[in-house]
């Protein structure tokens, strides 16, 4: 916002009153300008005020740099921006939400919460969404996360699968190839022949910090794939089974054999921190980090970075998650119509282009417009554009595990109570990485817990 100075620090008013030999139509003038600055401070008295609350991800980072772009060409409106930690964010989102506490005007949710929390009524339903939003380009999987009865309850900011990351020039250096669909012993080959920590770099970084967003999202991912699920077709829980057991007894060995010291503090940030200054051979985690990483400017090993889908071990199923940081409306917003002109503006073709042109190709935000895929600038400067739409789009969170289960999600289970259960799972995990634990008591534990959880809330249903 820019505010008028002060009328005592201008000389507007002192020569007009000081020189009366002034004709009458000469005084219209510094009276006009003092009418129109009064009436301009009045107006900008009035802006209303949003709150937003986001996560601290190089995406909504670049957003709230854009704000003065933003007020620029919405004067009646302001921005306040609340920047949190992802666990931090989801337990004060959620904490709002659930007592309509009305602390904010926008929320950053993901494909878990919207949902849930539209079938609650406690988000604003997003129909007759402006025409020149196009809601047909939004890419159908991530639209549909999205959506409750048919009607989008958040508007997508950036969207993801996961991926594997790895140094090429490490890997020339080995002899080592990457093949088209890589497996979990492989990698585990592949860390043990690139682990040097004596030159600081860990042969494979992974989330090791709880929470049900953090480590799980990635764990769930290597269980599903190592043939385990969440719950049977009646809602017990299996987390206890021999798939799990393998999953998370190779997750620690890999980790603390050929990982960075101290995993468990690390999440999706701290990785992508460390993989950007080379510290890694590789990293299995979000396709929305390709951007930062390809980015010379914000990566060291741009110019040696390969890419490969997320690695399998017994199946494909559900290697690879989906998901997608959206921005929503709580029903106890008192400004619903700023924050939906704020929200549309966030997550319009525009706004990719605004980023594009301002800040580079690969900063835009990826993974929700088929327009974004098709736009030759991203494709120049983006050579993971392809891969990361395809991984997108074949992401299945209704068959997501070897045998059959009874919800929908790749990296989490869509039902209210995966929030405490994750969460509870993610802590013992990470006892055992750290070595607090043995696996075998973590995962007692969990199903333990699990159980007690689903048997509190009614389940099975």
């Amino acid at each position: 916002m820019h505010h008028l100075p002060p009328l005592s620090s201008t000389n507007t008013l002192g020569p007009m009153f000081c020189r009366p030999q002034l004709r009458k139509p000469q005084l219209r003038k510094p009276l006009a300008l003092l009418i129109g600055a009064v009436a301009m401070t009045a107006g900008a008295a009035q802006a209303e005020t949003i709150t937003v609350a986001t996560v601290n991800n190089n995406d909504m980072v670049i957003m709230q740099s854009l704000t003065e772009e933003f007020e620029k060409a919405h004067p009646d409106i302001t921005l306040d921006w609340v920047v949190l930690e992802e666990n931090v964010l989801r337990q004060r989102m959620t904490t709002d939400i659930a007592t309509q506490g009305g602390q904010f005007d926008v929320m950053t949710i993901g494909s878990y919460e919207v949902p849930i929390w539209a079938e609650r009524g406690w988000l604003v339903p997003l129909d007759n969404l402006p025409e020149d939003y196009q809601e047909s380009d939004l890419l159908k999987p991530v639209r549909d996360g999205l959506s409750h009865d048919g009607v989008l309850n958040a508007l997508p900011f950036y969207a993801e699968s996961s991926m594997l990351y790895y140094r090429t020039d490490l890997f020339e250096q080995a002899g080592i190839e990457m093949p088209e669909q890589p497996t979990w012993q492989q990698v585990h080959d592949w860390a043990e022949t690139l682990h040097d920590p004596e030159n600081n770099v860990s042969g494979i970084c992974l989330r090791g910090k709880p929470g049900w967003g953090e480590n799980m999202a990635f764990v769930s991912t290597l269980v599903n794939t190592f043939g385990g699920r969440w719950f049977d077709m009646d809602w017990n829980p299996e987390i206890n089974s021999e798939a799990w057991q393998n999953a998370i007894s190779f997750y620690v060995d890999l980790l603390n054999n050929y990982g960075p010291a101290g995993a468990t503090s690390n999440g999706f940030n701290e990785n992508l921190a460390l993989f950007s200054r080379g510290n890694c051979a590789m990293w299995v985690d979000a396709t929305s980090a390709a951007g930062k990483l390809f980015n010379p400017d914000e990566s060291k090993v741009a110019d040696r970075l390969g890419f490969a889908p997320a690695p399998v071990a017994e199946t494909p199923k559900g290697s690879h998650w989906l998901w997608a940081w959206s921005l929503a409306i709580p029903a106890s917003s008192n400004s619903p119509d700023a924050a939906r002109t704020f929200i549309t503006w966030a997550t319009s073709q525009d706004y990719v282009n605004l980023v594009g042109e301002t800040q580079g190709w690969t900063s835009v935000p990826p993974g929700t417009r088929q327009s974004t895929y098709d736009n030759e600038n991203y494709q120049q400067a983006a050579p993971f554009a392809g891969f990361v739409v395809d991984a997108i789009n074949a992401a299945d969170p209704l068959d997501s595990s070897l045998e059959p289960n009874p919800y929908v999600g790749v990296q989490f289970v869509g039902i209210p109570e995966f929030q405490a259960v994750g969460t509870q799972v993610g802590q013992m995990v990470a006892s055992a990485l750290s070595g607090d634990t043995s696996v075998e008591q973590a995962l007692s534990a969990a199903q333990n817990a699990t159980e007690r959880t689903m048997k509190r809330a009614g389940y099975p249903k």
